[in-house]
């Protein structure tokens, strides 16, 4: 029994270690810092990937400054903090992203926040980085950021998007991550091949507006995407994405990726003893 115990305590602290060690700590704006800067934060968290666990560290003047967390878009978009879901002063704050989704982090200074002083950040379950596959089994579920570096904007050739697809090979169980300008864009999914070409966004199937948005491929078969912005998709702002079944040799169905006190709440679970009938 003190055997087993011994064992339990070594595996449980393992995993505590791989969780906390893969953790990050962003400075909020890098060397900027926390204040009013229109357009920055939303440059700034585009080129980031954020996982459960990781850290955002805000720095400003506490004399002058805050930090408040608000619970949706809607607050976020007209500066409005009547009902906070936290409020930071200190000066030196650091918030640990502690669920999968959008946060979004204004200043309770209304001017401030106006002129640009706000953030939104798009939070993605944590990934253990699993053993290295068998040789002869192909690798699934990717992450593809559209357009890569260019990522969703309207671009300088009209055909871009539709290189950019054609490159790739996408699986049943691969996800779209799309970066764009909440002020100036949106992703629309629409049902088929005619309004992907007339650019109709009269019915569409899915509207995404959060500016960091993360789409799961869960079948196989065609996806369209467009925007709602008026001669953006005309100029070519839309992508045609060819989804094929699992690869050869993965598992048939596609399970959510446990964290790593997930496995082992589940191992431990193995140990329960049996009833005697």
């Amino acid at each position: 029994m003190a055997t087993t115990t011994r064992i339990l305590c070594f595996v449980l602290a393992m995993v505590l270690m791989g969780c906390c060690c893969s953790a990050k700590i962003y400075k909020v704006g890098d060397s900027k810092g926390w204040t009013a800067m229109d357009g920055t934060y939303y440059a700034w968290a585009s080129r980031k990937e954020f996982q459960v666990g990781d850290s955002l560290r805000f720095e400003y003047d506490g004399h002058v400054n805050d930090v408040t967390q608000v619970n949706g878009a809607v607050e976020y978009q007209f500066c409005n903090s009547p009902s906070p879901k936290a409020v930071y002063n200190t000066g030196h704050d650091v918030v640990t992203l502690t669920e999968p989704g959008y946060h979004f982090f204004i200043s309770s200074n209304r001017s401030q926040c106006v002129a640009g002083q706000k953030l939104v950040v798009f939070v993605v379950p944590y990934h253990q980085i699993p053993p290295p596959p068998p040789r002869k089994i192909l690798p699934f579920a990717k992450d593809f950021k559209v357009g890569d570096s260019q990522e969703w904007r309207v671009p300088d050739e009209s055909d871009f998007y539709s290189k950019w697809s054609e490159e790739k090979q996408f699986h049943v169980g691969d996800n779209l991550l799309f970066y764009y300008n909440d002020e100036v864009d949106d992703v629309l999914e629409i049902s088929s091949d005619l309004e992907f070409k007339s650019c109709d966004t009269s019915s569409p199937v899915a509207v995404h507006n959060g500016g960091q948005d993360l789409i799961r491929l869960t079948k196989p078969g065609i996806r369209y995407f467009i925007t709602s912005m008026n001669g953006h998709c005309e100029a070519g702002l839309k992508l045609r994405v060819v989804v094929r079944p699992l690869p050869r040799g993965a598992p048939k169905k596609v399970q959510q990726q446990l964290s790593p006190l997930d496995r082992l709440i589940k191992w431990l679970q193995s140990f329960r003893p049996q009833p005697h009938h």
